[in-house]
């Protein structure tokens, strides 16, 4: 796993409720990828896990009653300014209620109340409790104050009930915990529209046209904008890696409808996003309109068959041979309108000596705001997890990103481009 939360220091509070066995693989999630991770618990999660448990995991004493100490920072002060996030997983209904309504009589609650900046939550409850009318008017007020909220899952509970209260995944809430610690201010509230995968045109209803392009570039572009804190939409023919649910995901298979789907996205995108004020904070809901991105990393088949043939095609009826009439593709990212948006284009090239020639051409001829060139050995570099990049820029800039993990690189790309101002 990429250290994407190397050095970075992460508070995980545990409360009892069955799901609590969840949080063991959060923290197997939160030091694989890095980060320093220390844990409070209140006295009814100890009936589920004991401390030993944690500290194995976390490598770091865990804070509960009979473990505070003042001679260092193991308190409810200490880890509240020691902490750059705060995740509570599980939250069970008494907890909700109680960090509601600002009480503070045991470790955890006095450490939340001690917390002064945003507290991550992922609800854990009988399915009567998380839909009593107390326990979601608490959430709501969560949700004004400096609390975000995780949604929960609907799924056989621990009481054997079928129903809404089940914890969130703990991939779900690592996913939100390193947005939290590493969203940049240049990508919140901007849209970006990232495209993955080769697209599919159908032969007929069992064969069709495609490409080695895996997904997985465009894949790790979508999960590291979401990181920095921007709203995502990426449309891809493949999805090979699991993306945040809130992030918006469009499954295409033709060039067709890669076309319709970018250009109805980029129409949102142009539009902004509206956002609204938490409480007690000063000033109206706005309309923020930063210009938007679009990174075109998907494959696009340049022809398609002529005819689209229902049901499936005999073989013994095509014969030895089969002349397949193709007709061309439109070029979708040479006549988006871009006007208005950053378009950034991807082109795989196997021919060394000429492939920055080729990029370039690209820059000109589509109109683009930067081009990302990666040179492939053969048609075995497709699907790896890591990737070299070299981007050039309408502006004559040129530089050369190292080999990395595509995570990794998504995120240098994102950094790069940030720091630029063309």
């Amino acid at each position: 796993m990429d250290k994407i939360l190397k050095d970075r220091r992460v508070l995980v509070g545990v409360t009892g409720s069955i799901a609590i066995y969840k949080s063991l693989e959060l923290i197997r999630l939160l030091t694989k990828s890095g980060a320093t991770v220390r844990i409070v618990m209140s006295e009814n999660a100890k009936k589920f896990i004991t401390p030993l448990t944690f500290e194995t995991l976390s490598s770091n004493i865990v804070l509960h009653e009979n473990s505070e100490s003042w001679a260092s920072d193991l308190n409810h002060i200490g880890l509240s300014k020691w902490a750059e996030t705060f995740v509570i997983a599980p939250a069970t209904a008494n907890t909700i209620n109680k960090l509601a309504n600002g009480f503070a009589d045991n470790l955890l609650l006095q450490t939340a109340l001690a917390y002064n900046h945003i507290i991550i939550i992922s609800p854990s409850a009988n399915t009567n409790m998380i839909n009593n009318t107390i326990t979601e008017g608490s959430l709501k007020l969560l949700k004004l104050s400096n609390f975000k909220v995780l949604g929960t899952q609907k799924k056989e509970l621990a009481c054997k009930t079928e129903g809404d209260g089940a914890m969130a995944s703990p991939e779900e809430i690592f996913f939100e915990v390193v947005r939290d610690l590493l969203s940049r201010d240049f990508w919140k509230n901007r849209r970006v529209i990232v495209t993955g995968g080769g697209t599919i045109e159908k032969i007929d209803e069992v064969r069709y046209i495609s490409n080695f392009s895996s997904g997985k570039m465009g894949s790790a572009l979508a999960k590291a904008l979401y990181f920095r804190g921007a709203d995502v939409c990426f449309i891809s023919s493949r999805f090979p890696e699991s993306l945040p649910n809130e992030s918006c995901k469009i499954e295409i298979q033709s060039a067709d409808e890669l076309n319709k789907y970018i250009n109805d996205s980029i129409r949102i995108a142009k539009k902004g996003l509206i956002v609204k004020p938490k409480l007690g904070e000063s000033g109206k809901t706005q309309l923020i309109q930063k210009i938007p991105y679009l990174f075109m990393s998907s494959a696009v088949a340049d022809y398609r068959p002529k005819i689209k043939h229902d049901g499936k095609l005999k073989s013994h009826l095509i014969g030895a041979s089969w002349n397949l009439e193709l007709t061309e593709n439109i070029d979708i990212l040479e006549n988006l309108d871009k006007n208005g948006i950053r378009a950034i284009g991807f082109k795989a090239e196997t021919d060394k000596s000429r492939g920055s020639e080729y990029a370039r051409a690209m820059l000109e001829k589509k109109d683009l705001y930067g081009v990302c060139l990666n040179i492939l050995e053969n048609s075995e570099s497709f699907g790896s997890d890591s990737n070299q990049i070299d981007l050039f820029l309408r502006n004559g800039t040129e530089f050369k990103f190292p080999k990395l993990s595509k995570l990794q690189l998504s995120l240098d790309i994102l950094d790069y481009f940030e720091n630029i101002d063309l």
